[in-house]
């Protein structure tokens, strides 16, 4: 193949070093937003909380059939605040130690210039 059919296949494509450049700092922020997002703490945290006050809303309405069952525990209860005081924890965690930012790029090596 000749340096001919190889430019004709690129030949609508043309991007600056700045362009390029810009878009991969646009992607590696769109990745760090993703990554601060679906954060495993707070998708933990969050369910965590969510259950913890449906449990504990549920132990504090029991009956007192359903505490006697338990042999006198309100087992509803003490396990909504266990899950809402994990749920918290997570959710404090995240606060307290965000994920760091993305190092830079170490620099590439530059393509041969007069090729």
């Amino acid at each position: 193949m000749s340096d001919n059919s190889h430019s004709d296949r690129h030949e609508g494509f043309h991007y600056s070093e700045e362009d390029v450049q810009r878009e991969v700092t646009e992607l590696e922020g769109k990745s760090a937003t993703a990554a601060r997002i679906f954060d495993l703490r707070r998708i933990i945290g969050g369910l965590f909380v969510l259950y913890g006050v449906i449990v504990t809303i549920a132990g504090i309405t029991d009956s007192q059939s359903a505490i006697d069952k338990a042999q006198g525990v309100n087992i509803n209860l003490w396990t909504g605040i266990g899950m809402l005081l994990l749920g918290i924890f997570f959710l404090a965690w995240l606060k307290l130690r965000p994920t760091p930012p993305p190092l830079p790029p170490v620099g590439l090596p530059e393509e041969k210039q007069g090729d």
